[in-house]
């Protein structure tokens, strides 16, 4: 064993993303290296990240979690996309789904196709080629199919669970793979004086717990990562003006919907995210156009149940550090940046953040390479994702209030109206390989909140002996007997993995 590893690592902060990274990181490194998580129960969690994108499936896979115990101790349900509604204008909904539209039945994809037929005025809506979200509208789910020759085979899905549950259920994986949980409110960190890197952190009753590497898991303050290290942050509030959300509880009234709902408010977006034992509810606000009274008060009016917890109330500035690593310190989670929760993209940034540390681990000399290459990803997946965020504010037509005005016409990054351009010019997708968001996500806004394009793409033109119309009508008709067929969403979950504290 090299004298050069890592032997010892600490964790400042629990919630989703320390236990998350302490799951992971025992899972990874085993037994080698000793991992200390430091949470106070008095700080308490965010707590409101209940709604998910597919990937999570796979972080779960990568531990050895069983879907169906993960979903019966979290009370979760499942998501087949978001249903975005008065976004676009004010009466039109449109649905973000996961998986694709349609199924290839030619060299062409399928959504020039249609866009080549909408355009002609012969097909409406994009949605009802959406297998995700014909199932979705009728309560419908059942895992996809692995057969691709199938139309089941088109959809993913992923989940909304209790955060808190599912920070409880990796605590408990990872104390049994040999983390060490340990109870303190940690003040202040003791930094080397020849290399500026973090010796130990300091708790409020005197204990001093020393590492070779710290992860800065402490949300929105960054303890570490800014307050010792001072890193600096880079603000896009201009281009995202939300900065404060309002959330609750409310009982459960209806079916569990297989979706996440999103409706545009007059400064901002409520969501709606139903679990087996209650409705996770929050409104995303602009302080500068609305005053926190009066979003509280639009938030539990827009209740579907009667209220199950007070509301809680969050400050915070979208944007993102200036260094994610820096020295022996990696922030993970809040503490790197915040994302609002629009496209269920928190739980994701962990994730990923987690597995690229565990795929450029250090060593005690803390390269450099390794921390350049490290924060030169999350910069661009940050950016990728904050241009896919402000496609949703600035491509609307609403003006019926200061907020939706300013959205409407503010200035958007180069790299966001490059991509407009070539959609709006000839129906192209213009995307990195890196990018989350791909294709379908991209087509699903952009043609949800009216960005047409003028014309289709021009090999649509030349395939005129391509039977299209049947085709489209075969995948239409394929795709509602494929739903029809599907158990309901509640019959699924009771079967499946209901929680035992529900039976």
């Amino acid at each position: 064993m090299s004298d050069r590893q890592i032997k010892k690592i600490v964790i400042v902060g629990g919630g989703s993303a320390g236990w998350m990274t302490a799951a992971a990181l025992a899972n990874a490194v085993g037994q080698s290296c000793s991992i200390t998580l430091v949470e106070s129960e008095s700080i308490g969690t965010v707590g409101v990240g209940e709604a998910t994108i597919p990937p999570i499936k796979y972080f779960n896979q990568t531990l050895g979690i069983d879907e169906a115990t993960f979903v019966k101790e979290t009370q979760g349900s499942f998501k087949l996309g978001i249903e975005f509604i008065d976004w676009a204008e004010k009466g039109k909904a449109y649905f973000h789904p996961f998986g694709r539209y349609g199924a290839e039945f030619d060299s062409v994809p399928f959504y020039h196709y249609w866009m080549r037929e909408h355009l002609a005025g012969n097909v409406d809506s994009l949605d009802d080629y959406s297998m995700a979200w014909v199932a979705a509208k009728n309560h419908r789910f059942d895992h996809p199919m692995r057969d691709k020759r199938q139309i089941q085979s088109t959809y993913d899905y992923a989940y909304h669970f209790d955060a808190t549950l599912y920070a409880q259920y990796l605590r408990e994986y990872a104390e049994a793979r040999g983390v060490t949980r340990f109870e303190g409110k940690v003040v202040a960190a003791n930094l080397c004086a020849e290399d500026g890197f973090i010796e130990a952190i300091k708790l409020e009753n005197g204990d001093v717990i020393d590492a070779d590497f710290f992860i800065d898991c402490s949300g929105f303050g960054g303890l570490l990562i800014e307050k010792t290290l001072k890193t600096g942050y880079i603000d896009w509030s201009h281009w995202l003006p939300c900065d404060r959300a309002v959330a609750a509880t409310c009982e459960r009234v209806g079916d569990t919907l297989p979706y996440t709902k999103s409706t545009a408010k007059d400064a901002g977006w409520q969501w709606r995210i139903p679990l087996q034992h209650r409705t996770g509810n929050g409104y995303v606000y602009c302080s500068q156009y609305k005053d926190q009274d009066t979003a509280t008060e639009t938030l539990l009016n827009g209740l579907d149940g009667a209220p199950t917890s007070e509301p809680k109330h969050l400050r915070f500035t979208t944007g993102m550090r200036k260094e994610f690593w820096h020295k022996n310190c990696v922030a993970i989670g809040l503490s790197a940046g915040f994302m609002e929760p629009l496209e269920s993209t928190s739980l994701h940034m962990i994730q990923y953040a987690i597995m690229r540390l565990i795929a450029m681990f250090p060593d005690k000399d803390m390269s450099p390479l390794l921390q350049e290459e490290y924060n030169k990803l999350t910069r661009e997946e940050y950016e990728r994702i904050r241009d896919f965020l402000i496609l949703h504010y600035t491509a609307t037509q609403r003006d019926d209030t200061e907020f939706w005005r300013y959205c409407k016409n503010m200035s958007i990054p180069d790299t966001l109206q490059y991509k407009i351009d070539h959609f709006q010019n000839g129906g192209r997708i213009v995307s990195h390989a890196g990018e989350l968001f791909t294709n379908p996500s991209w087509i699903a806004v952009y043609i949800g909140q009216n960005i047409i394009p003028s014309r289709a793409p021009a090999i649509t033109q030349m395939r005129s002996h391509v039977p299209v119309s049947d085709r489209l009508k075969n995948i239409h008709d394929a795709m509602a007997d494929a739903a029809a067929h599907m158990p309901n969403h509640d019959d699924f979950i009771a079967n499946y993995c209901q929680s035992a504290a529900l039976q």
